[in-house]
């Protein structure tokens, strides 16, 4: 049994929800947003929250079931107040800079890696170590902080690299004379 997919999703103020069979969308003030719930997953409206539960209590329907829920949580939240992840450059000469909309990122390389920044998705650089990109959409800015953060993940000597601003680095010691 979901624990996660019991509970109803409360639609939050200044958020206007609607269910269309298996679509859910929301438009909040920062923007608007759709999920399509999968078919072993049955979605209702009551009483001014969102409700989903399995069609059946097959082992793939009770799998989707808080995933589902999760997914038009993540919706709510993103209309109404957006997502961000921090990511930080360390390393002697690495450094961010904006060049328009895309950001020119000084990693070591020969060349300067440059980065478009994809639709729905606001990078802003606050000090040339800093990287800050938001959105409204949960998954695009994860999988925006990945795509940047894998032009140099950070190593386990030195700790050089782009890095989660919340991430921990497990140092090894080097050499020994």
């Amino acid at each position: 049994m979901s624990r996660i997919g019991k509970r109803p999703i409360a639609v939050p103020k200044g958020v206007t929800a609607n269910v269309d069979g298996q679509t859910v969308s929301a438009k909040g003030p920062k923007g608007e947003l759709k999920f399509v719930v999968n078919d072993e997953v049955l979605v209702k409206m009551e009483d001014g929250a969102v409700a989903v539960e399995p069609k059946d209590q097959s082992k793939d329907a009770r799998s989707k079931w808080g995933m589902s829920r999760t997914q038009i949580q993540n919706i709510f939240d993103g209309v109404s107040n957006g997502f961000e992840r921090k990511l930080e450059i360390t390393g002697v000469g690495y450094r961010a800079a904006m060049q328009g909309k895309n950001l020119q990122l000084a990693l070591g390389f020969s060349h300067d890696v440059v980065y478009e920044a994809p639709e729905g998705v606001t990078i802003a650089v606050p000090k040339p170590t800093e990287i800050v990109i938001s959105g409204t959409d949960k998954q695009v800015v994860g999988q925006t902080a990945s795509e940047i953060r894998a032009y140099r993940p950070p190593e386990p000597y030195k700790g050089k690299g782009v890095r989660y601003a919340n991430e921990r680095i497990l140092r090894k010691e080097g050499k020994k004379k």
